[in-house]
């Protein structure tokens, strides 16, 4: 026989909490998750100390008048010299080649129409010739004067000689260092090289003699019906000889074949401006000019800068004095020797 419990009979209570043995059941706790091992636990947070403003910073004292006057003419100083520097350099580079194209073009065209200069008196500046030297790679249309003004455009030929190809002794002077420096390469030419000159009276081959240096021995005189080309530029030394070069270097070539003749009016002498190592100083009053010019653009650059935004008045601006510079920069290196 099984034992059944059995509901209490009716009538009777339930026990309650308060009667004594009695144990009311336990609540469910919800199991732990185990923490990983090495895994720390976050530190407890800190206060923040309230932060402390800075205190504020004394008033800088204003700089003396004559000092900041000196500090910025010294920075426009180095400002004018580096674009200098940029200009003759590299900047005229791109000059003289644009003029030899512009010059090419003017007398190929004349030479088409046998209207070429062929002596006399020409007009400085003007295409005379060109010159080609196929061992240093070099092919330059040569102008009329050898002021330094005329040779920022190239090679330039001395109007108190004969041209290319002509009876007698002629004279091209070339730049070694500025403006594309087209005869910085001259010292490297050897007995025997060839150079050709194309002129309005035809096309004329000449033999390198040597290359001589002040204080060398002149060459011999020509015979009766000869013709020499003599070309002229600077040589430098050291470090820093390609701007500081003075040393004047001559190219003795002597004509192949016979020479022409030319018409007269050519002038007795030249000035010294167009001597070898001369400097125009009749530039010296339109450099004045120039930095007058310079010095306007700057001041009104200064002033469109306090009425518009920094960026449009660098646009506005920045042309105006580009051009002044380069004026300015071209006309100071007239004062400089003309085959630097």
């Amino acid at each position: 026989m099984s034992l059944v419990e059995l509901d209490p009979p009716a009538g009777a209570q339930a026990p309650s909490d308060a009667e004594p043995g009695y144990a009311p059941p336990e609540h469910p706790v919800p199991p732990q998750r185990p923490v990983p091992s090495g895994t720390r636990s976050a530190p407890p947070r800190r206060a923040l100390a309230p932060v402390q403003p800075r205190p504020p910073r004394p008033p800088r004292r204003p700089e003396p008048i004559g000092s900041l006057v000196v500090t910025t003419a010294l920075l426009v100083l180095a400002a004018l010299a580096g674009w200098a520097l940029v200009q003759v350099l590299v900047l005229g580079s791109l000059a003289e080649a644009r003029s030899q194209q512009v010059l090419y073009a003017q007398l190929r065209e004349q030479l088409a129409s046998q209207t070429a200069p062929t002596g006399g008196a020409v007009e400085p500046g003007a295409p005379v010739a060109i010159l080609a030297i196929p061992t240093l790679g070099l092919q330059q249309v040569v102008v009329e004067g050898t002021s330094s003004g005329d040779l920022l455009a190239g090679p330039g030929h001395r109007r108190d000689t004969v041209l290319p190809g002509q009876a007698g002794v002629s004279l091209v002077l070339g730049r070694s260092t500025t403006y594309g420096g087209p005869f910085r390469s001259l010292p490297l030419l050897r007995q025997g090289d060839g150079i050709t000159v194309t002129t309005g009276q035809g096309e004329f081959v000449y033999r390198v003699d040597g290359v001589r240096h002040d204080g060398d021995p002149l060459p011999g005189a020509l015979t009766e019906g000869g013709a020499r080309l003599t070309l002229v530029t600077t040589e430098g030394s050291g470090p820093f000889g390609a701007i500081t070069g003075f040393t004047t270097v001559y190219v003795d070539a002597t004509l192949v074949g016979e020479a022409v003749t030319g018409p007269s009016g050519r002038p007795a002498a030249v000035p010294a401006s167009e001597a070898v190592l001369g400097g125009d100083t009749g530039a010296l009053p339109v450099l004045v000019l120039a930095l007058q010019a310079l010095l306007l653009a700057a001041v009104a650059a200064v002033l469109l800068s306090r009425r518009l935004p920094a960026r449009a008045s660098w646009v506005l601006a920045a042309p105006v004095l580009v051009a002044a510079a380069w004026w300015a920069t071209e006309v100071a290196v007239r004062l400089l020797p003309n085959v630097l």
